[in-house]
């Protein structure tokens, strides 16, 4: 880009005005996350979460009343990618023992619109399957297939071509799934997305996430110590945790504020937190490579002035990269799907971000070090 070829921004003269506002913005993420906190996905919760897309729009709260009253405990219902589709989320893993029997029943009667007379024969059970025994392997058969197009989840316990068990699942889809076909015959509905994730998985994911951050920290943190010297190391992690706070600041100070942003933790989003970790340490690692050339080229020159040559020379790389990754992530947040949307915004946010504190963070770091520690810097 030849219109920032001969670009000469003093950087560092504004760096007391990024402290500012790096400062501010670092503080009220702070204090967001201690007082509202993060709103965690079910990987890390553990529970049920079921995805519902209509054809038409649907009353959110109409659907949150009907949901309330199937037996579920404390459910969790909102709209999910548009005023067509709605989640559910409840912490429960299976159905509860005193609706169970509500479950079956209601499988009975969806046999039993097919085979009105039929003797419904359970010859095995549990919390989530039951599994029929009928007259002849074709009925079998033929209630596998219909049972399916209902929306139940069947399988025959045996391929045999004389079988004549069919296992139903029993599951929080299933019910949800069953109960709002009736209240919702005029709006036909699939079932987008089933998950369950048990509180023993979930803390383990919750463990492994941060594990896997720090991990990434400290062996960026190594990697430059070698490459360059320890205060550009230092500098560059510093950025990262800059990067790392603001980002989750604005997960929390905003979680539920922007209708149809789904802005809660979930193993996407925690694996955009770690390309933000290595997309920002990249647009860091260029400028201060940069750096170290000046102060090998230029060694009476002031650090001041090497720093901010190494930015002015490495921004119409940093504008380039920075846009069109920008442009392809904005893609992906707007048409990309709403799972992928917690994904896309982290990235989006965290481009912005790392690309500034490159700038106005991990390079003021490594200036204000030198000055305190009155040591030159050399190669």
């Amino acid at each position: 880009m030849r219109i920032f070829e001969k670009l000469n921004i003093d950087f560092l003269s504004k760096r007391k005005t990024a402290y500012i506002i790096s400062g501010v913005l670092i503080l009220a993420g702070i204090i967001s996350l201690a007082v509202r906190g993060l709103e965690l996905g079910i990987d890390f919760k553990g529970g049920t979460e079921v995805a519902l897309k209509f054809e038409k729009p649907i009353d959110i709260s109409a659907a949150r009343d009907k949901i309330n009253t199937l037996g579920l405990g404390n459910v969790e219902v909102k709209t999910f990618g548009g005023d067509e589709g709605i989640l559910v989320r409840t912490e429960l893993q299976e159905i509860p023992a005193n609706v169970y029997s509500q479950v079956v029943a209601a499988t009975g009667r969806e046999i039993n619109k097919y085979y009105p007379d039929i003797d419904l024969i359970i010859v095995d059970s549990a919390i989530n399957y039951v599994t029929y025994d009928f007259q002849s392997a074709e009925i079998a058969n033929d209630l596998s297939d219909r049972l399916f197009e209902e929306g139940l989840q069947t399988s025959k316990v045996s391929e045999e071509p004389e079988n004549t068990q069919l296992i139903v699942r029993i599951g929080i889809a299933d019910w949800i799934e069953e109960n709002l076909k009736e209240e919702y015959s005029d709006n036909p509905f699939v079932v987008q997305k089933s998950s369950r994730v048990g509180p023993k998985i979930g803390n383990e994911l919750k463990t492994d996430a941060i594990i896997a951050v720090v991990l990434a920290l400290i062996g960026i943190l190594v990697y430059l110590g070698f490459r360059f010297k320890f205060v550009f190391a230092v500098g560059a992690v510093a950025a990262l945790f800059h990067d790392v706070l603001i980002t989750l600041g604005v997960f929390s100070l905003f979680y539920g504020l922007i209708p149809g942003l789904n802005l809660e933790i979930s193993i996407y989003v925690v694996s955009s937190f770690l390309t933000l970790v290595g997309y920002s340490i990249n647009d860091t690692v260029v400028v201060f490579d940069r750096v170290r050339e000046n102060l090998k080229i230029h060694k009476t020159a002031k650090l001041e002035d090497n720093i901010n040559s190494a930015i002015n020379k490495t921004m119409p790389r940093t504008i380039i990269t920075s846009a069109t990754t920008l442009f392809v992530v904005t893609v992906l947040l707007f048409a990309g799907g709403e799972v992928l949307r917690g994904f896309a915004f982290t990235l989006f946010l965290g481009i912005i971000v790392g690309t500034y504190s490159s700038v106005f963070v991990a390079s003021p770091f490594v200036l204000e070090y030198v000055k305190k520690s009155k040591k030159k810097l050399e190669f």
